[in-house]
């Protein structure tokens, strides 16, 4: 029987830390003058005595290893326990959400997706504008170390392919866990510090330049403007292509640079295949802007580049309004959503190996229909793909579809329209933030959307984030019965 006790203390551990990362939003509040500090210490003081009773009636099993059936619901259950905690700033002070709004916003921010239901968040207080870069520089941090340490052993998605990279923990998560996480750590306070100095550079103020670094780098994509990366100097969204660029890139291989070893680096296929990506639609869309224009501006080039980047690496930034391109920009740019960066980084989506091992399945498949006699293997970085690899990368993959029909055909029966259905069912799944349509398009936000359907896209986005299967596989009988 499933000893749930092992993933209670883990989970009040998080909140713990959770409770504790409210006093820098407080303390901003202090240094701005503002009373709304009490807030942010009342919130604290609620997760902490949670979190404490929890670490509390199950430190007896501090020390035992988790299972793989617990790993399961370690991840699900801290992803759902986090959220509920971080709304509570946002209930009890400004801006006085209700909790399906406070959760989604929470959900949104943990998870990286970036979509949300505030309004006006120019004249929100500076520590809700913090709280809510935290959650995504959170989120962005968590889900790296669950995809290194975690993925791989429990067999999600085709993740099974990078153990060797991710290094085999379960079962015994310290210290090698606790390595891992100080490597990836390091790298991610490094890269947020650089883009923080980046965003200053060119015109943002400190605070601005602070909570974009953090949401940058976890991919997450939360602004303090409605007007996302339009209410900011140019250079700032050269500086935002460069480092969500960087970001969505496999974080093994900066902890390998950091070694010494820049091999590695470039000899990634999935790293030149990404690349070779945004080179390609971002080519495509200026060349698109530059014929509608007539001419050639710089403009056409940097909100391209932008624009494309953010969608793919499901950051979910906007500069501009992109619907008014027409439609074949917009049809790219939704089909962007759906690819994701690297594996082992802070992007969404289904992710780029993925698609590099259908396609090497599909041609020894092709292969083998001119040559039935022939013997071809799938290969992967030079290396054979074995077939629990391609068989899970497919049910990865018809899940994903199979998950994205339904939440769209949920969405429409609640009321939407088909275009606010299927782009919110895409843009929730695949963590990308911005859906399309005037309501929740890179211009609006998901406010004015009824309840139900906000709990339906939070879900979603806990779906999408934790590979779909993690969360799926606690829905059936023998899970439980394990």
């Amino acid at each position: 029987m499933l000893d749930p006790r092992p993933v209670f203390y883990v989970i009040g551990l998080l909140v713990l830390g959770l409770g504790a990362a409210m006093a820098a939003p407080a303390v901003v509040e202090v240094a701005y003058g503002s009373e709304d500090w009490r807030v942010f210490a009342l919130s604290g003081a609620i997760t902490i005595f949670f979190g404490g009773a929890m670490t509390g009636a199950c430190r007896e099993q501090r020390s035992a290893g988790l299972s793989l059936q617990q790993s399961f619901l370690l991840t699900t259950s801290a992803w759902l326990a986090l959220p509920i905690f971080g709304a509570l700033p946002f209930m009890l002070g400004e801006p006085n959400a209700r909790f399906v709004d406070a959760f989604f916003e929470a959900m949104s921010g943990i998870t990286t997706t970036g979509s949300s239901v505030f309004t006006g968040l120019e004249t929100l207080p500076k520590g809700v504008l913090l709280w809510r870069g935290m959650l995504q520089w959170f989120g962005g941090i968590g889900f790296l170390v669950f995809a290194m340490v975690f993925l791989p052993t429990m067999r999600v998605g085709g993740m099974q392919f990078f153990k060797s990279e991710a290094f085999d923990t379960l079962g015994k998560i310290l210290p090698r866990a606790v390595e891992i996480a100080q490597s990836i750590g390091w790298i991610y306070l490094v890269l947020t510090g650089l883009c923080m100095f980046a965003y200053a550079a060119v015109g943002m103020s400190a605070f601005d330049a602070t909570v974009h670094a953090m949401t940058t780098i976890a991919t997450g994509g939360f602004s303090n403007n409605d007007a996302s990366f339009g209410a900011y100097a140019p250079g700032a969204e050269y500086v935002g292509s460069f480092f969500m660029l960087l970001a969505a890139l496999p974080f093994v291989r900066f902890v390998q640079l950091a070694a010494g070893s820049a091999r590695p680096l470039f000899v990634d296929p999935q790293v030149k295949a990404f690349l070779c990506l945004v080179a390609v639609v971002a080519g495509v869309l200026t060349l698109f802007l530059v014929i509608e224009a007539g001419g050639f501006r710089e403009s056409n080039l940097r909100e391209a580049l932008f624009n494309a980047v953010s969608i793919l690496t499901g950051t979910g930034y906007a500069s501009v309004d992109y619907q008014n391109w027409g439609a074949f920009p917009v049809t790219v740019i939704f089909i962007l959503g759906f690819i994701g960066g690297c594996s082992g980084s802070t992007s969404c989506s289904i992710k780029i190996f993925r698609f590099q091992i259908l396609a090497a399945a599909l041609t020894t498949q092709i292969r083998l229909l001119h040559s039935p006699n022939g013997v071809f293997t799938p290969r992967y970085a030079g290396r054979p793909v074995p077939e629990d690899v391609i068989t899970s990368v497919m049910s990865f993959l018809f899940f994903f579809l199979l998950s994205f029909g339904a939440l769209a055909i949920t969405l429409s029966m609640i009321g939407l329209e088909p275009i606010t259905a299927i782009s919110g069912a895409a843009s929730a799944i695949a963590n990308i933030g911005p859906g399309l349509g005037p309501e929740i398009g890179p211009a609006g936000n998901f406010a004015g959307l009824p309840d139900s359907a906000k709990w339906v896209l939070s879900f979603a986005m806990l779906l999408g984030r934790l590979e779909l299967l993690t969360v799926l596989v606690l829905f059936t009988s023998a899970f439980w019965r394990g």
